[in-house]
C-alpha cells in the first residue's frame, strides 16, 4: 500500500515534466505523424518506469509541495525541452546537409511533403533525413537520450533553477558542432559540384553557342547520384558514430 499517494503522484508528475518536455521535441517522437495520444502515453509510461530509479531524488523535493512547485514544473519542462532540442538540432543539421547536397548536384525538382515534418522538402532531402532517423532508431538512440535524462539529475537536480545562459550556450555549441559535422559529410558532393561547374564554365567560355545548361544538368545529376549511391554507407555510418558523442557531450 502506498503510504503517501499525493507525494507519489507528484514525484511521477515531476519526472513527467522533464521526460515529457524532452519527448515533445525529440526527433521521431515529435513528428506530426505520431498521434498526440501515443506521445502522451509514451511519456507517462516512461516516467512511471523511471520514477523508482529516481525516487530518492524526486520524492524529497515534492513531499511537501507549495507555491514553489509551480516554478519547479516550469524549470523541469525547460530542462527537458533543452535536452530534446540538442538531438533535434543534430537531425535538423542532417536535413540541412541533404538540402545542400540536393542543390549542389542539381536535383532541383519541386518539393514534396516531408515524411517526418509538416512542411515541403526535396525528395533527396527527405530520403536522407528519413534514413538517418531510421538508422538512429535501429541503434536505439532513444536509449542514449533516456540515460542522459537519468544522469541529468546528478548535475541538474530537481528543483534547481533553469540555467538559461548555460542552455543557450549548449544549444549554440550544438549547432556549431552539428554544422561542422554535416559540412564534412557533404564535402565530397560540394567539391564534386564545384569542380564540375568550373569545368562546365570553361567549356561555355570556349563554345558559348552550346546550350550548356541543358547539357550539364544530366551529367552533374547522374554523377551526384552515383556518388551518393557509393558513399551512402559511409555517410550514414559517420553520422551515426558522431551522434552519441555529440549528444552526450553537449547534454552532459
Amino acid at each position: 500500500m502506498i503510504e503517501d499517494p499525493q507525494g507519489s503522484i507528484l514525484a511521477v508528475f515531476a519526472a513527467f515534466c522533464r521526460i515529457g518536455g524532452c519527448l515533445m521535441v525529440l526527433p521521431g517522437f515529435s513528428s506530426f505523424r505520431v498521434p498526440v495520444q501515443v506521445r502522451l502515453f509514451t511519456a507517462v509510461a516512461l516516467s512511471m518506469a523511471l520514477t523508482p530509479l529516481l525516487w530518492d531524488t524526486l520524492y524529497p523535493r515534492v513531499q511537501d509541495p507549495g507555491a514553489a512547485f509551480i516554478f519547479l514544473v516550469a524549470s523541469e519542462l525547460l530542462i527537458g525541452v533543452t535536452f530534446g532540442l540538442i538531438a533535434r538540432f543534430i537531425v535538423l543539421a542532417l536535413q540541412f546537409a541533404g538540402t545542400s547536397i540536393q542543390m549542389v548536384i542539381g536535383f532541383n525538382m519541386s518539393g514534396g511533403m516531408s515524411i517526418t515534418e509538416g512542411e515541403q522538402e526535396g525528395q533527396l532531402t527527405a530520403l536522407i533525413t528519413l534514413t538517418g532517423l531510421l538508422v538512429l532508431f535501429m541503434v536505439d538512440f532513444h536509449h542514449v537520450v533516456i540515460r542522459t535524462l537519468v544522469a541529468s539529475y546528478n548535475f541538474m537536480p530537481l528543483g534547481s533553477p533553469f540555467a538559461a545562459r548555460h542552455a543557450l550556450v549548449t544549444l549554440t555549441d550544438t549547432l556549431a558542432a552539428s554544422f561542422l559535422l554535416m559540412l564534412r559529410l557533404s564535402s565530397p558532393f560540394i567539391l564534386f559540384g564545384l569542380i564540375f561547374n568550373v569545368a562546365i564554365g570553361l567549356v561555355n567560355k570556349l563554345a558559348p553557342q552550346i546550350p550548356i545548361y541543358f547539357i550539364s544538368i544530366p551529367f552533374i545529376l547522374t554523377g551526384g547520384l552515383i556518388l551518393f549511391y557509393f558513399g551512402a554507407g559511409e555517410f550514414f555510418t559517420l553520422f551515426l558514430d558522431a551522434f552519441a558523442p555529440l549528444y552526450a557531450g553537449r547534454a552532459g
